[in-house]
């Protein structure tokens, strides 16, 4: 009876040990480490990083437009347009080539030729009184026009949003950083399918998921100063040029391209990030 008992004892510390080898054995065969992920449960930075465009020069995806490429270079979409001589509404294609960054260019005329132009024109007007009947009659149309054009850029460049509305309701789980590779906006906890609002008045300038790392995007345009975005959604319900109005749902709250269920809410003066709590009602 000892020796049965001796012998059923030594096989269970035998595989007692076999099972603590394999567990070490386990540990140490992982090839790769474990995504760094933050403790709310957003993307990995590498992931993260993907979303921006750098260099000087895009080729257009499928699916993108020109606010959506303005909006992961960081910059205004009038700038972007300006750069690449594209009218509103902003049209592109894919396989367009976008330059991201002005491109140095050789003045056409020189401005000892343009002076020297000037100085001749003006030698060769010997007829004083037709000019003065020109203006009689509502003045000088070439002088009028500049100044019409040179006020409209002031009355219309810097516009306020009256009120602002929170996109969602849920528990701030992750703030706005100015860091370089900081968090661009808010995250907002919540449950799947809870209600994505659109925070002002405007109108739909990107609504799908070619922006990796955003999941199922919208992004609204609100005036020439304003965009607000609004990612990681299960489902979108508008369309691009739709125009909406504060607190219309846009979206159903997901976990496209996260770790969890929230809203990544972000607000965007003028191309550059903003802190949107310093727009939400408190």
């Amino acid at each position: 009876m000892t020796k049965w008992m001796q012998g059923h004892f030594f096989n269970a510390n035998n595989i007692l040990v076999l099972l603590l080898m394999l567990a070490i054995n386990g540990c140490s065969t992982r090839s790769k480490p474990a995504p760094v992920v933050d403790v709310q449960g957003s993307l990995p930075l590498s992931q993260r990083l993907k979303n921006s465009v750098s260099g000087s020069e895009y080729i257009v995806k499928k699916g993108e437009t020109l606010y959506s490429i303005a909006w992961r270079a960081d910059v205004d979409v009038r700038t972007l347009a300006s750069i690449n001589n594209i009218k509103a509404p902003y049209n592109i294609y894919p396989q367009q080539k976008l330059f991201l960054t002005k491109t140095s260019s050789k003045p056409s005329v020189s401005t000892t030729k343009t002076k020297s132009y000037k100085s001749t024109k003006q030698k060769v007007i010997t007829k004083p009184i037709a000019q003065k009947k020109k203006q009689e009659y509502g003045g000088n149309v070439v002088e009028r026009k500049t100044s019409n054009n040179a006020q409209q850029p002031n009355t219309a460049f810097s516009q306020k949003i009256r009120t602002w509305q929170w996109p969602a309701k849920g528990k701030v789980i992750r703030k706005f950083s100015s860091a370089k590779q900081g968090n661009k906006g808010i995250d907002i906890a919540g449950r799947r399918g809870d209600s994505v609002k659109a925070t002002a008045d405007g109108k739909v300038v990107y609504a799908g998921g070619a922006l990796q790392g955003y999941g199922q995007l919208v992004i609204v345009k609100h005036n020439e100063d304003y965009l607000s975005a609004y990612a990681h959604n299960d489902r979108i319900l508008v369309k691009e040029q739709q125009v909406v109005k504060a607190g219309q749902v846009i979206a159903k709250m997901g976990d496209t391209d996260a770790e969890r269920v929230m809203l990544h809410f972000e607000v965007r003066f003028r191309g550059k990030s903003v802190n949107p709590m310093k727009y939400l009602p408190k």
